[in-house]
């Protein structure tokens, strides 16, 4: 096997791409690295859950490790991988300076998701009833251990081109420690739009979202509260059916005929529901990354109202598919004017099939990815040493997060 071809993804969950759109994220990474020849190990502390994909179909070996245990040194060591993947800056922090230690010279990645302290300082500032300002993310511990984590790696994963912004320009991050890498998606032509549910043949409105996320959950609240019930009473007919991975009882309890607001939990099939539904509602208050389920609208061909959040760094210079906006009063407006006029419908329907073939194709990052990893890999005791705060980062981790590792794994044992 070749020695340069073994890649480690450490992940904080096992990938579930029909519950979350960091699970087709993840997906889509592993096919990328195949598609170069690697073999993929996807390892993880996660308990092994019902909705989780099977590995050995992406071409992938499953493997289960433990936090605070010595064992994955061992497995390290042995398995020697070239690169290994950190899926989430949480990975790194545990597992980092095992990988330092025992595999010195492989590339160690990490794919950010999204920019968690920017998620964290804007839900805070929300239930503070205050604006966000980009100085709140300097107030956030979490923010400091992200950074940690960005500096010690050779190379990080970003996905919004916002969070770009933020790292090199308020955090001041080397761009050679950066990537923006959003999701890969195949083209979708006009043959492909004559497939889809026509608007006439579709109906009613969706939001669809992993409740284990709290900007959805906000989401679910804010429509159920505020935005639904002005919408019913302009179109009484129409009714809002919520689906979403891992809904809790309070989540459930929401479910009312009478007021045409359904919880739905999950759905089996996603794309299935969004193809039928004329209009996706996505009032998110808070948040952080590239919105999936907004993503999902546009191959489905479903045009969507949602918030400036909720359309951050998605759609560049382009029109959106609908209307982006942050007062509850337009936003009603807006959907039930695009969810009553066909041609409006239309041209937003053709706005979110331009916003994917212009910004969002496979073709246009995988060439600059796979040249950048070999790149790195050819040079990365240079690339080391260019990154000083990095080294020094990695330093400190190990003698800090080492000890405390080894204490925890010796309490455990008592």
């Amino acid at each position: 096997m070749n020695q340069f071809k073994k890649l480690l993804i450490i992940g904080s969950v096992w990938p579930e791409p029909n519950s979350s759109a960091a699970g087709t994220r993840m997906l889509q990474l592993i096919s990328l690295f195949k598609e170069e020849g690697f073999v993929v190990t996807f390892a993880s502390p996660a308990m092994d859950s019902d909705f989780m994909v099977d590995l050995e179909l992406v071409g992938a070996v499953k493997k289960s490790i433990t936090l605070n245990c010595s064992s994955f040194d061992t497995f390290v060591k042995e398995l020697n991988p070239s690169l290994v993947l950190f899926d989430r800056f949480m990975m790194e922090e545990q597992f980092g300076w095992r990988v330092s230690e025992n595999c010195p010279n492989a590339l160690r990645l990490l794919d950010t998701e999204d920019l968690h302290c920017l998620r964290v300082a804007r839900q805070k500032a929300f239930k503070e009833s205050r604006p966000f300002i980009e100085a709140n993310l300097f107030l956030e511990e979490v923010a400091k251990r992200e950074i940690a984590s960005i500096l010690r790696c050779d190379l990080s994963l970003m996905i919004s081109e916002y969070e770009m912004y933020l790292l090199t320009e308020i955090f001041k991050i080397d761009r050679l420690l950066l990537l923006y890498l959003p999701f890969l998606l195949e083209p979708l032509s006009s043959t492909d739009l004559g497939k889809l549910a026509s608007f006439e043949e579709r109906k009613n409105f969706v939001f669809i979202g992993n409740f284990l996320h709290e900007p959805n959950w906000n989401a679910v609240q804010y429509l159920k509260e505020t935005i639904w019930p002005l919408i019913k009473g302009r179109l009484p007919e129409a009714v809002l059916n919520v689906y979403g991975a891992y809904p809790s009882q309070k989540v459930l309890q929401l479910n009312n005929f009478k007021e045409g607001f359904m919880i739905k939990g999950r759905a089996a099939n996603a794309n299935e529901v969004v193809e039928h539904a004329r209009l996706v509602l996505a009032p998110l208050r808070f948040g952080a990354g590239i919105k999936g389920k907004l993503l999902e609208a546009m191959q489905c061909g479903t045009p969507s109202v949602t918030t400036s959040v909720g359309a951050e760094s998605m759609h560049g210079d382009l029109r959106w598919n609908g209307f982006i906006t942050d007062d509850p009063e337009n936003f009603v407006n807006e959907a039930v004017l695009l969810y009553e006029d066909e041609e409006l419908w239309l041209q937003a329907q053709k706005n979110g099939i331009d916003i994917i073939n212009h910004r969002y194709l496979r073709d246009l990052f995988k060439d600059d990815f796979k040249e950048k990893i070999k790149l790195l890999q050819a040079n990365l005791q240079q690339h080391r040493l260019n990154n000083f705060m990095g080294s020094l980062l990695q330093h400190h981790t190990l003698k800090s997060t080492k000890y405390m590792s080894m204490w925890i794994e010796e309490k455990n044992k008592k």
